[in-house]
């Protein structure tokens, strides 16, 4: 395993600035962020990180286990483990965030904090066996989480020829044991105010897995809010971040 395969940097920043680690949605890829990384300021570098099983990493197989997924994003990060480093994960991306700055904090790199974006934390993992539909019902999934129908016939190959990759990264996280496990980072819950499947309350209920600060954001649109309403979350991302470091500064000059 080689940092290069699994980090993508699609902007530069300087030596000493804090680094967010983006993890992707079920099915998502590294690219997901490249608008994000674009659009933040240049005192933020974004790490995007990219799975197995898609895009350039097409030829490797895929991973079905969120606990094993974070522990080796975790071993790509060693030559940043030098700086400040904030987590971000989306969807499913939320919840190996949570299990990365987990594995972070017991190996004294506490990051700065974790923003769990369109997601129910671990302790609403709920019954829900998506992994296990036919490929007509996932792709009903896709469309519901989409916010629209896919009519367009390469989008929907497109989509078809992803099912196995979205399928294998449902069954991971609807495996993942859950439970009430708490970080002492801050944690900051996002959720989109049309989001079909994370409701409020769920975002909310992250308050429960920290024992630090917790802020809880609405967003404009629906699952995938950054796609559609990316100014937002550039808003919000940057005063996170910035606030998060301010803190670790003054606690650190103490």
């Amino acid at each position: 395993m080689t940092t290069e395969s699994w980090v993508r940097r699609f902007t530069t920043a300087s030596a000493d600035a804090p680094v967010l680690v983006c993890l992707p949605h079920a099915g998502g890829s590294a690219s997901s962020f490249f608008a994000l990384a674009r659009a933040l300021p240049p005192d933020i570098e974004v790490l995007a990180v990219q799975y197995p099983g898609r895009q350039d990493r097409l030829a490797e197989p895929l991973v079905d286990d969120l606990e094993v997924l974070a522990e080796s994003v975790e071993r790509a990060l060693l030559p940043w483990s030098h700086r400040p480093t904030a987590v971000l994960g989306h969807s499913m991306g939320a919840t190996v965030g949570f299990e990365l700055a987990a594995r972070l904090e017991r190996d004294g790199r506490s990051p700065l904090g974790l923003i769990a974006s369109a997601a129910r934390p671990p302790s609403r993992a709920g019954d829900a066996k998506v992994h296990l539909l036919s490929d007509a019902a996932l792709l009903i999934e896709v469309e519901i989480l989409s916010g629209a129908a896919i009519t367009d016939p390469v989008q929907a190959e497109l989509v078809r020829a992803s099912l196995p990759v979205i399928r294998n990264d449902y069954r991971a996280l609807e495996t993942y044991p859950g439970g009430t496990g708490a970080l002492r980072c801050p944690i900051a819950a996002l959720v989109g105010e049309h989001d079909p499947r994370v409701a409020p309350d769920d975002a909310r209920a992250w308050a429960r897995h920290t024992s630090g600060q917790f802020v809880c954001h609405s967003m404009p649109g629906g699952h995938f809010y950054p796609a559609t309403h990316l100014q937002p979350l550039v808003a919000v991302v940057t005063e996170l971040v910035a606030g998060w470091s301010q803190f670790a500064g003054a606690r650190v000059s103490r």
